[in-house]
């Protein structure tokens, strides 16, 4: 599926907050038309009127992609509206955090294909990274349809199944929020070391982006990156054999994390 076809059939793009309205961006500049896609928003940002797509109108009645993107309260209210889309040839794509395959199936048919996609708010520029898993129905072109659309916002991973959603939902989906804490917590140690409150966070921000920046370009392991910068008895080893502690250092501490995030996951997917 190409965006020659999406173009014939349509796209509906059911909520257009954060990760929606970037999503979009990634589509329009990659060269989608805007007079393909049909938005359905309560509230819709200037940038969303001035894109040219079509807002809040009647949909299409058999639109090649389906893209839900609403919060997990307003999927109750929401869903319904795509009945009618369900069991043809209809993609539907919900990045909607702890919704499970099986509620949209209850709704839309099981024969219709769906894929579960997991993203991550750093799509907003472009650097997210997205996890997806589709039900039985979903072909090789559908999940390469997927793939391509989600691309539009960063990288995209294919799991084995819709089980370990959670797992990346603690990991990747949660995780920008832990880094941001890690930022904000880095400057404040600056702070009480004597350095003032804009220049902590500053060295935090550029430390943080730029440590992640090597990782992903470089060939070695973070672990390898790690040990390069750390000379024997230097500053850094100080400071990480406080970091690295395995009673009260950051391995126990991010493991109860993940797990913690991970568990909420799974009782928002049962509750769903």
């Amino acid at each position: 599926m190409t965006y020659s076809d999406i173009a014939t059939k349509g796209l509906v793009l059911l909520g257009c907050g954060k990760m929606g309205s970037a999503m979009l961006e990634g589509w329009l500049k990659g060269g989608l038309p805007a007079a393909s896609v049909y938005v359905i928003d309560p509230k819709p940002s200037e940038w969303l009127r001035a894109t040219g797509a079509h807002l809040n109108t009647e949909l299409p009645e058999a639109p090649a992609i389906v893209i839900v993107a609403v919060k997990p309260q307003m999927m109750g209210a929401a869903l319904p509206t795509l009945q009618a889309m369900g069991g043809g040839s209809t993609l539907v794509i919900s990045v909607a955090a702890g919704t499970p395959i099986k509620h949209f199936e209850a709704v839309l048919g099981a024969d219709t294909p769906i894929v579960r996609a997991m993203p991550n708010t750093p799509a907003a520029v472009a650097q997210g990274i997205t996890a997806i898993v589709g039900n039985k129905a979903t072909t090789a072109t559908h999940l390469n349809a997927a793939q391509a659309l989600l691309e539009a916002v960063g990288t995209v991973v294919r799991l084995k199944s819709e089980n370990q959603i959670d797992a990346v939902t603690g990991v990747s989906g949660s995780g920008p929020a832990y880094v941001f804490h890690l930022i904000e917590c880095l400057a404040a140690a600056g702070e009480a070391q004597g350095l003032a409150p804009e220049l902590a966070m500053q060295l935090a921000k550029a430390t943080v982006a730029g440590a992640g920046a090597l990782a992903i370009a470089s060939s070695e392991t973070p672990s390898q990156l790690r040990v390069n910068v750390t000379s024997p008895n230097g500053t850094t080893q100080a400071g990480l054999d406080e970091l690295m502690d395995s009673d009260r250092g950051l391995p126990p501490l991010i493991r109860r994390t993940v797990a913690a995030a991970t568990n909420r996951s799974k009782e928002l997917a049962r509750d769903a």
